[in-house]
This record gives C-alpha cells, sequence and structure tokens, in this order.
C-alpha cells in the first residue's frame, strides 16, 4: 500500500504531519484533479471523487485543497477533512478587482515553463512565470518548443539563457520522442512536474509524448495572431509510465502576482545588486545623479526591457499586496464583530 502512495510522491514531509500513522493505509490520498466541487483522489485502496468538509467549503480559496494536494479523508470517504502543509505551492492572484491568491498546482518539485520558438516567445513572460515559480519553491526549467519550425533555434537558447542566467533551458520536438530525452532526466520515479506557459505552445503535446499516449487534447497556434486555442480545460495529474508526475495547466490569459517581493529580488538579481551602488537608497534608476542602473544600461551591461519589466512587476507586486492586506485586515474585523454579536446574544440568553 505506502509503496503505491510512494509512486504519487509520497515523503516523510507529509506522513511526519499525520497524527496517526494508520491513516496512510486507507484515508491518506493526493488530489489528482479539482471540478467544481469535487476532488478526484487517490488513495492506497483505489481512486475517489469526494466533496470538502463543511470547514474547508468555508475557507478561504488558498486553503482549499488543489491539484497535487495531499489530503486526509473522513472515515465515510466522502470528504477532504484536511490539506497537509504544502512543500511548495504554484499560485496566482485571480482576476477581478475582488481577487484573491488562487492555488494552482501544490507540491511540485520542477516546473516547466513551456514557450514556443516563434512570436510568443517573450522574455517578460519568462520573467513573470520564473518569479512565481521562485515564490512557489519549486525548480525552473525553460521549456523551448516547435524547434524544428525555426529559422534560428540558438537565437531563442540565447533569449532564453539571458532572461535568468543559470536556469536550465531544454529545446525541444514535442512531437519526437527522442527530443525529450533532456526533459526525462529532470523527472525521477516520484517526482511531481508541472507544465506551464501559453495556449497553444505545445505543453498538451509534451505530455501526451512523454506518456506515450493521448492523455490530452491537442490544437495549434492561429496563424493571424499566433495565440493559442486553449485545449486543456482543467489541471490534472499525470502519473507518467516511466516514473514520474506530471501536471499540465491551462494557459492562463492572465498571471498577475502578489506577494512575491524576495522572489523578484532573485529573478532579478542583477538589478538588485547594481541597485545597491546606487547614490541614494530610494533611487528610482529613472535620472537621478550617481544611478547605477542607469549606468549598466548605457554600458550596454542591461537590457532596459529587463529594467522597465522589473519596474512594473514591482508596481503590480505593490498595489496587488497592499490590497490583499486591506482585504485581510477586514475580514479579521468582521469575523472579530461576528464574535461579538454572538456574545451578546449568548448573554442575553442567560439574562
Amino acid at each position: 500500500m505506502i509503496d503505491s502512495l510512494q509512486s504519487l510522491g509520497l515523503v516523510p514531509f507529509f506522513t511526519r504531519q499525520l497524527s496517526d500513522t494508520g491513516l496512510i493505509h486507507d484515508r491518506l490520498g493526493r488530489v489528482m484533479a479539482v471540478q467544481r466541487s469535487e476532488s478526484m483522489v487517490v488513495t492506497a485502496t483505489g481512486e475517489l471523487s469526494v466533496g470538502l468538509s463543511p470547514g474547508l467549503q468555508q475557507a478561504d480559496a488558498i486553503a482549499r485543497p488543489t491539484v497535487g494536494d495531499w489530503v486526509v479523508l473522513d472515515e465515510a470517504h466522502t470528504r477532504i477533512e484536511q490539506v497537509l502543509d504544502r512543500k511548495s505551492l504554484f499560485k496566482r492572484l485571480g482576476a477581478g478587482s475582488n481577487a484573491l491568491i488562487q492555488p494552482i498546482a501544490a507540491n511540485i518539485d520542477i516546473l516547466f515553463i513551456v514557450s514556443s520558438c516563434n512570436e510568443e516567445f517573450k522574455e517578460s513572460r519568462l520573467e513573470r512565470y520564473l518569479a512565481l515559480c521562485a515564490e512557489a519553491g519549486a525548480m525552473p526549467v525553460i521549456v523551448l518548443t516547435k524547434a524544428d519550425l525555426a529559422d534560428d533555434a540558438d537565437a531563442f537558447i540565447q533569449r532564453a539563457r539571458w532572461v535568468q542566467p543559470g536556469v536550465p533551458v531544454e529545446i525541444v520536438n514535442a512531437l519526437d520522442a527522442e527530443s525529450l530525452a533532456g526533459l526525462r532526466a529532470w523527472i525521477d520515479k516520484a517526482a511531481t512536474v508541472a507544465l506551464v506557459g501559453s495556449s497553444g505552445v505545445g505543453k498538451s503535446t509534451l505530455l501526451n509524448t512523454l506518456a506515450g499516449n493521448v492523455l490530452a487534447e491537442t490544437g495549434g497556434i492561429r496563424e493571424q495572431d499566433k495565440k493559442g486555442r486553449h485545449t486543456t480545460t482543467h489541471r490534472e495529474l499525470h502519473v507518467l509510465p516511466c516514473g514520474g508526475l506530471l501536471i499540465d495547466v491551462p494557459g492562463m490569459r492572465e498571471l498577475r502576482v502578489a506577494d512575491i517581493e524576495d522572489a523578484l529580488d532573485s529573478v532579478f538579481e542583477d538589478i538588485a545588486q547594481l541597485a545597491l551602488q546606487c547614490r541614494f537608497a530610494d533611487c528610482g534608476h529613472q535620472a537621478e545623479p550617481g544611478c547605477a542602473v542607469r549606468r549598466a544600461i548605457e554600458e550596454n551591461r542591461l537590457d532596459e526591457r529587463r529594467l522597465a519589466n522589473y519596474q512594473k512587476l514591482l508596481r503590480e507586486n505593490a498595489h496587488a499586496t497592499a490590497t490583499l492586506a486591506e482585504k485581510r485586515s477586514q475580514g479579521r474585523d468582521f469575523a472579530k464583530l461576528i464574535k461579538q454579536v454572538k456574545q451578546i446574544k449568548k448573554n442575553k440568553g442567560n439574562a
């Protein structure tokens, strides 16, 4: 039984959280898919479609189970009773003015950030994914697809390597199983990998080729604007025949950020280090005297696009983080008010 769960990525980090190790045999499981109010969970004894406990139904989105979570079921095996602490979590800020942080994939070891060797490739988008990956606590690998269709694939490899030095870059033809040998080397038998990237870059094709089977529908990129068609409609954790697990994440039109300031400094470490050399601690890197960042741009040691994207992400993160903090404060105030009202009613009842 335990061996089957280990093949799903069960490690001591999770078992140590159990109050009773006996739960491993029938109540511990991993979330393989989430659709509306139902979660597909695999336990040592089989696959179950379950709901959420009343407490989890009322919890914030970030606390509810997502694909990749390890969970404990109730005794009837009909509801998720507990979500175990995560060792990593890829998340984003949801769309809309009332958005909260949304979990995308939990307990991932490696994030394959997929882009294609055509007009879809954007350094700024890769930087955004890398920041979210750093915040998630996963290892990033940039995967370049459609290499067979590019006139100069080496140019895309070089551009990808410049985005964040040290991040591995793999270039593949997603339809050619032999070209995926480099990717397979990253996936050990208990590793969980998530595929992220824009629609149409070949994530589903990669999944199918790695699995040697059709697990996801595939589409293409519209020739008129090079934008992809959505083929993956929900997140699902797949077990690969050669070992390892893979999550195909649908293409996200909005990839908003919040609470990732430290991650931004990690991805843009070159700018953060230059900023320490500026004459003024609050330098805005515009026209201030003694700005080391502007000097690096003038000397062609730093790309102005990179600075502009760094500043854009900093502004976006600061605004979203402040908004979330205000919402959390309002939520605490409201909960306190409800508690006070209940206490008043209780006192009246006892009078």
